[in-house]
This record gives structure tokens, sequence and C-alpha cells, in this order.
């Protein structure tokens, strides 16, 4: 078929993938230049100016709720490599493990970024800061990708708070590239959930009733001082499992109620600073994540830093992704539902 739309239509290209389950629909060409000299300013700018683009590829009908995406920019440091912008269902995130994971599946398959040997090394200036990846390749093939995420850190640890329809939950707070409460699953009042793909509505609830009441109970403050990363960006629900091959299984609820299909990337590096803070985990030993559909991530402690008084880490964190197809959306401006809807 040789039609061709209307040259007024806005047209944005995409390629798409998985990172272990997890969409990512990485924007190509055709999204605006977005002012700003540092990632957050053109964060800033992306969410004041262009949030009905955000809405329009991540919303119903090119979308669906639980769609996660990435805005590419250039760099914003001299010696980085790409900027990146992520997106989701209720906004922008500060960063993402899974986005970073799949983005240099892409970018190195495509050919974005050029291949400097079996471990090629992507430096990425993100919102939450630089991270550093790694595409491991075979045979001409990105078999897997690691990165070293920012430094994260322990925020408050063995908090209890009363959920509504729940009862009192004991919780953690964690920074990974985002804040996140952390819930181990094995106390009384989660004794009815179970981490699996035929509980997903029941996690959703339960994920959301405790990310509302900590967000009206606990003010976060990032101690480097940057107040674009002070929000809880959700729940992760933990069960330990101690298995030979699984340390647990995760299930991070964020947003406006999204399921992340992987053992988010930014949820394990939060996870891998609590484990170490509390003398679990010890430098270089490997521990793996599995998803609420079985995906896995692998993830160590790297090194110890200090994050504005607090102990952190350097975690790193390793999983796979995989390319899912090529699109170009059109916004016809006279569509009534051009800014896309959201339906659960």
């Amino acid at each position: 078929m040789n039609w061709t739309p209307p040259d007024h239509w806005l047209k944005i290209t995409s390629i798409d993938a998985h990172t272990g389950g997890e969409p990512l629909r990485i924007i190509t060409g055709g999204f605006p230049d977005l002012d700003g000299s540092t990632i957050l300013e053109k964060r800033h700018y992306a969410r004041t100016h262009y949030d009905h683009l955000r809405r329009a590829l991540m919303w119903e009908p090119r979308g669906h709720a639980d769609m996660y995406g990435a805005i590419l920019t250039p760099p914003v440091t001299p010696d980085g490599d790409i900027g990146v912008l992520f997106i989701h269902n209720e906004g922008f995130s500060t960063m993402c493990g899974h986005g970073i994971i799949g983005l240099v599946k892409v970018g190195v398959q495509t050919g974005m970024f050029p291949v400097t040997g079996d471990a090629t090394i992507v430096k990425i200036d993100t919102p939450a800061g630089r991270v550093t990846a790694t595409a491991h390749i075979q045979n001409g093939q990105v078999e897997r990708v690691s990165f070293l995420n920012v430094p994260s850190f322990l925020y408050q640890q063995d908090l209890t708070i009363n959920v509504e329809g729940l009862g009192q939950i004991t919780y953690d707070i964690a920074f990974g590239g985002a804040f996140y409460a952390y819930v181990d699953i094995d106390q009384p009042a989660l004794q009815h959930v179970v981490i699996d793909d035929k509980h997903q509505t029941r996690l959703i609830d339960v994920g959301m009733r405790i990310k509302r009441a900590v967000m009206n109970s606990v003010t976060l403050h990032h101690p480097a001082g940057d107040d674009d990363l002070n929000f809880l960006y959700g729940t992760i629900l933990v069960k330990m499992l101690h298995t030979e091959e699984v340390q647990s299984r995760n299930v991070c609820i964020f947003a406006e109620g999204e399921v992340d299909r992987s053992p988010t990337g930014t949820g394990v590096s939060g996870r891998l600073a609590i484990h170490h803070a509390k003398g679990d985990l010890p430098l270089d030993e490997t521990i793996t994540i599995e998803s609420l559909i079985g995906s896995r991530f692998t993830g160590r402690v790297v090194e110890t830093v200090e994050v504005g008084g607090l102990p952190g880490i350097i975690p790193e964190v390793s999983g796979t992704a995989y390319i899912t197809g090529q699109h170009t959306f059109l916004i016809d401006p006279d569509d009534p539902l051009k800014d896309g809807f959201i339906l659960r």
C-alpha cells in the first residue's frame, strides 16, 4: 500500500523492546527537541510542554496502562553517549533499570551505539545521574546488559504504618534511582498476598494502598539535595525464597498502578542497598531476583560510597532484553482522542 499520511499530521517513530517482559518504547524520531542544559531541565521542559505527547504514546489507543517509554536526547556531559527521559502512565520517572537494559540492547543491536568490543560500554545521562552500561556481546548479538547504577542507599528501615484495609505494615524505604517502599509479604497483614501473574489485580490494590499511605506519612529528602528526586515512585513487595538459584521474588507497583513485569532494575538496586546496610550482602556477592512472571535480574554491590552523609553503594544490575517491533505513530490533529485515554 502506497498511502502517505497528510503532512500536517505528527509522525513519531519508535523501536519497541521488552526487558524481562516489561515493555519499552524507545522514541527514535519525531518528538520535538527539548530545551535545557541538564537532563533534569529537559525533563521539566518535556513535562511542561509535551505531556500530551507522553500520554499519546503511553496511553490507549497506541499504548496501554502498563506501557513504558524512553525519549532520547543528546548527552549533557562531555563524555556521555546519550541522554534519556523515561515515561509511563503517570508521568516522567527519574531512572529505570529495565529501560537502561532495553535501550542499550536496542542501541547496540541497531547501530545507534558503535560496537567497541565484546564488552561495549555506553555512558547514559539520566535525571538521577550518570549510568554506565555494558553490552555483553557474543557472535554479534547482545546477550545481556549490565549497568552500574547511580549511588543507592537505605533511607529508613523498619518503619510501621497502618494501611486502610490491610492493617499494620512494616517496611523500609530505599533509593535506587527512585524512592520505593519495600515490604516483605511474610507479615500477618499480608499473609493473603501471592506474588505471581494470576494475582495482579490484588497486587495493584495492595501496592497502591501502601504507596498512598506512605506518601501521606513520610517526607522524602534525597541527601544530595535534588528536589526533583523527592517523591515515592512505588511499592516493592518482596517474597524471600532462598533457593539455590533465586534469592527472592519482587513485584513493583509504581506510578498510577503500573505493574512491572521485570524484577525492576532500580528496585533491585535499592534491594542491594538494603541488604548490604543490614549486613546480609557483602561486596561482590551476586544475588538473583525474579519477577512475578519468573524473569530474572542479577545484582551485586560493586563498591561503597557516601551519599550526602548517608552510607550508600554502587550497585550493578544485569538482565536481558529483546526487540519486538518498529512503529510509526500518527497523530491526526482532528482526532478527539489524539492525546490518548487510559483504562485499567
